[in-house]
């Protein structure tokens, strides 16, 4: 009986330990005069590449939308057509963490699947990424699972649709893996993408691949209400 009151004793002391470690989620300012700093980081789509403007871009609607909430916000976009996940690490990670941001979005991958990078590398390189968002930033950070890319005209049809689709599933199953282990918001473009852009295909742009301007919109959409639900309730 003592040794089972022994064990007993010794769980209920680690689990204890367990719970003082998690921490409450990440929240954006309560006080709306805060001049609440936006960090993106990612590719060709954080750029806005298929947009008719970089203000249709998802990240301009979103620090739009941040904006009417935080009149003094500023938002810095570090997003670079072609980006990898390495790229993120090596050119666009230490900038972010220096702004001192309080709210980060990251979209990277479909770069990585079309360059042949191994899902492994991916996992890994976003873990650097959200390992340092987490643990030197106090920033809420959102990311977003990939859109389906074999559903866009670039890939639909092609001898590349099938092996394109299935390493879309495999680089969402490493990314949210590595979501779940940092504690970030996890938003599923992947499902919606699969689901409306067959059904509209005006969310694509002229080149087939890219987001068009209702396809920003949408991607915005979805991501504010990510971040809308991390808004501290305020005056």
């Amino acid at each position: 009986m003592r040794g089972k009151a022994l064990v007993l004793v010794v769980a209920s002391l680690l689990a204890g330990c367990a719970g003082a470690r998690q921490e409450p989620p990440r929240a954006l300012p309560a006080d709306r005069r805060e001049p609440v700093v936006y960090v993106a980081l990612g590719d060709s789509t954080v750029q806005g590449v298929g947009a008719s403007s970089p203000e249709r871009s998802y990240v301009s609607r979103l620090y739009e939308r941040l904006r009417a909430v935080y009149p003094a916000a500023r938002v810095a976009n570090l997003g670079v057509a072609g980006a990898t996940s390495a790229d993120v690490v090596a050119a666009q990670l230490q900038r972010a963490v220096e702004l001192r941001p309080h709210l980060v979005t990251l979209s990277v991958g479909p770069n990585d699947i079309t360059r042949g990078v191994p899902v492994e590398q991916y996992e890994r390189d976003t873990d650097v990424v959200l390992a340092a968002l987490t643990g030197e930033t106090r920033a809420v950070v959102i990311v977003n699972l990939l859109p389906d890319l074999a559903v866009t005209r670039r890939f639909r049809s092609s001898p590349q649709e099938s092996a394109v689709g299935r390493l879309t599933v495999r680089f969402n199953d490493a990314l949210r893996s590595r979501a779940h282990q940092h504690g970030v918001e996890l938003v599923d473009l992947y499902s919606a993408s699969r689901e409306e852009v067959p059904r509209h295909p005006e969310l694509l742009a002229s080149d087939g691949y890219h987001p068009s301007d209702a396809g920003y919109a949408r991607w915005a959409e979805l991501m504010w209400q990510a971040i809308e639900r991390r808004i501290t309730p305020g005056g």
